[in-house]
């Protein structure tokens, strides 16, 4: 089935002339040319979306995305173009909305009893506010001490620390294996990839890793050690891969088939 565009509508009055875009969805993810955004909450029938208000000064008429990693409707506007103008843009394209929104997994907020990923074994997560500590993994379960009002905060920092341990342990030695250096390794939340290796010699990689099976984590840290030493994705870069991880192509499926859902561990409900 091919994929629907994005709606878009030209400001009412003629932009400037300025620099040609490949495509729509550039001044959509040009994220040099966007002003800090401004939300609503959007009903449609029995379900609610956010609304999120971008002006682009490249923009040169009104762009629908979706932030998938979020859940969220993302409205780009021109320069000048008021946000009622894009809220009734919106309105007028809630078909598009709820198609996309089908599409969205349930989130999966961090909530006692609630059951999430870890190395792709599903764990329960367990509240003991009499317990000392803060979060420990046993039995199958991840026990979490503490006030219920950070509960949810917790489990997320634990996740991160998990990720950061389990990755950085692969990535030095998958590093020193083909004779190379990490300049930095960094945790972080991206929407739109798993890693990425700088010329400098920066990896950086999503925690939500650590929810996936074994195999599909040490993939993805296999394909940023590779770039350590192939910065492209020629033959060369594959071949390399492949000897740096068991299942290259196991892995790169499981992405494209359940990749999306990892975003919906920890997000809460509108």
């Amino acid at each position: 089935m091919p994929r629907q565009p994005a709606p878009r509508l030209r400001p009412p009055k003629a932009a400037p002339k300025r620099q040609n875009l490949n495509s729509f969805q550039d001044v959509a993810n040009d994220h040099r040319a966007r002003a800090p955004g401004r939300r609503q909450v959007l009903t449609l029938d029995d379900r609610r979306v956010t609304l999120v208000y971008q002006t682009n000064k490249r923009a040169r008429r009104i762009i629908l995305r979706f932030d998938h990693g979020e859940g969220r409707i993302v409205v780009v506007l021109p320069r000048r173009t008021p946000v009622a103008e894009g809220r009734r843009f919106a309105l007028l394209n809630k078909g598009w909305i709820r198609d996309r929104l089908d599409l969205l997994p349930e989130p999966v907020p961090f909530r006692p009893g609630r059951a999430i990923p870890l190395l792709g074994v599903m764990h329960r997560i367990r509240y003991r506010p009499e317990a000392r500590g803060t979060v420990w993994q046993e039995d199958g379960a991840l026990h979490v001490a503490g006030r219920p009002e950070h509960l949810s905060r917790r489990v997320e920092d634990w996740l991160r620390r998990e990720a950061r341990r389990e990755i950085e342990r692969r990535a030095r030695a998958k590093a020193e294996m083909i004779g190379k250096r990490i300049a930095a390794i960094t945790i972080r939340d991206p929407k739109s990839r798993w890693g990425s290796c700088s010329p400098r010699g920066q990896l950086s990689f999503s925690w939500r890793l650590i929810l996936a099976p074994r195999h599909v984590l040490d993939y993805v840290v296999a394909h940023e050690v590779a770039h350590l030493k192939e910065l492209n994705h020629g033959p060369r870069f594959w071949k390399l891969t492949a000897e740096l991880t068991r299942d290259a192509d196991g892995a790169r499926a499981w992405l494209n088939t359940h990749g999306p859902t990892l975003h919906r561990y920890g997000l809460q409900p509108v």
